[in-house]
């Protein structure tokens, strides 16, 4: 059998923040072979599958030695010999091989890490990308491109605004490729609108600028400007999204905004959302409230579902069981989707799977510690998720899945779509 695994082969090298990570090589019998790295996040879900650290005098004890030792001995074992493109069956076999309900004992990076390179291995062994190896013949539609352009929060360092991550997403683009310039554009306008006001243009994890505003408004209002100074029109060719994280700020029942000097629960934090949305094109809100704040979830979608795309992140973590919930109580109208917060291709297929089933929208994102890997770019594809959040036109690790996404589109020549406004739900659909 040309495609039965030949060997399995774990490294540790270093994501975009400089912290270790799990990277994968997969040989197939006929000498083909597939590769992966695992990113990892700042802003993580105490909900999602376990990332295996040595917590040793390495690197500040975050190491994955132990991780790339489970990939080298334990789950090597395991799969040798079978057949790359079982890729549902080699899952499982890991899965039952940790035996653990969320990754602890193997490593949610050490497997996740094994699943992808499979995944890409099974692609070139059936010389085909691997978008269409995991799509199928119908997979023709590329993502609306979610650049997140100021970043807050965690990923600011807590030096700005408390919303995590404010977004711009340019859907009356024509195709992907313009969606693209658009973006970027308006990053570079921005960038000199901030010098200009005297702010920082240093970039945080993401790529997104970190200026030390005293309003989370401010924000909004420098991005409108952005848009408008660089020839595009706020609400019809370019939507805003925002994403607070709010479980980063989250505590004794209560939502910390340092920025407003205000302390609110979920009622208030929903009445200013609100505002935000009647005061600006926002199309998409994901974590709008704590990852475990499922009641106030309910009275959000309720306020705002029928107006604008609410994702939930922290509270479903790519967890079919958690998305269930989700759908039963009516929390959300979409999930975000990051296989390294369940840990197997399968299992992230099968969260956008139900969230298809419910009606839902699925929007595939990346970590704030990346790698050069743009798995994440074909997967969007295949899945036709419609919109994908990799960060700003900014690093090397965020700028390779945009490049992916650009060489997917000149594939499928004249078959290539572009999601655009369809697919932001439901202001502009």
């Amino acid at each position: 059998m040309k495609t039965a695994i030949r060997s399995v082969h774990a490294r540790e090298i270093l994501d975009s923040r400089g912290n270790p990570t799990v990277e994968v090589d997969v040989t197939l019998k006929d000498g083909t072979r597939g590769h992966a790295s695992v990113p990892s996040g700042a802003s993580t879900g105490i909900h999602e599958a376990v990332e295996l650290r040595d917590h040793t005098f390495r690197y500040g004890g975050a190491g994955v030695v132990h991780a790339v030792n489970h990939v080298n001995i334990e789950i090597a074992d395991a799969i040798l010999g079978m057949d790359a493109l079982s890729q549902a069956l080699i899952d499982r076999t890991m899965i039952d091989l940790d035996g653990t309900p969320n990754k602890s004992k193997l490593g949610a990076n050490a497997i996740l890490g094994v699943s992808l390179a499979v995944a890409r291995a099974g692609a070139n062994a059936c010389n085909m990308p691997l978008f269409r190896y995991l799509g199928g013949a119908y997979a023709c539609r590329l993502p609306v491109p979610m650049f997140n352009i100021i970043n807050g929060g965690v990923h600011a360092n807590w030096q700005g605004a408390d919303i995590q991550e404010f977004m711009i997403a340019p859907v009356g683009a024509p195709n992907f490729k313009e969606a693209l310039r658009w973006g970027t554009e308006i990053y570079h306008v921005l960038k000199k609108l901030l010098h200009e006001a005297g702010y920082s243009v240093n970039v945080g994890d993401e790529g997104g600028f970190v200026p030390a505003l005293k309003r989370n408004t401010h924000a909004l209002d420098f991005i409108m400007n952005a848009i408008e100074v660089a020839g595009y029109r706020p609400g019809e060719e370019v939507v805003l999204a925002i994403d607070p994280a709010s479980s980063s700020f989250y505590k004794d029942g209560l939502y910390h905004l340092q920025t407003e000097n205000r302390k609110m629960d979920a009622a208030e934090m929903i009445e200013m959302y609100a505002s935000w949305v009647a005061s600006y094109p926002i199309s998409l809100l994901e974590d709008g409230l704590a990852q475990d704040d499922w009641a106030g979830w309910q009275h959000l979608n309720e306020k705002l579902g029928h107006q604008i795309e609410i994702v939930g992140d922290d509270i479903f973590v790519t967890n079919v069981d958690r998305i269930a919930r989700g759908i039963k109580e009516n929390t959300a109208n979409a999930v975000l989707i990051k296989p390294n917060q369940i840990g197997t291709l399968t299992q992230t297929i099968d969260a956008v799977r139900m969230a298809y089933g419910a009606d839902w929208c699925a929007m595939v994102s990346h970590r704030s510690g990346e790698t050069v890997d743009s798995f994440i770019a074909d997967f969007t594809v295949a899945l036709d998720t419609g919109h994908l959040k990799t960060g700003a036109p900014c690093r090397g690790e965020r700028i390779e899945k945009y490049n992916q996404l650009l060489r997917i589109e000149e594939w499928l020549g004249e078959s290539a779509h572009f999601a655009g406004r369809r697919n932001v739900l439901p202001r502009i659909s």
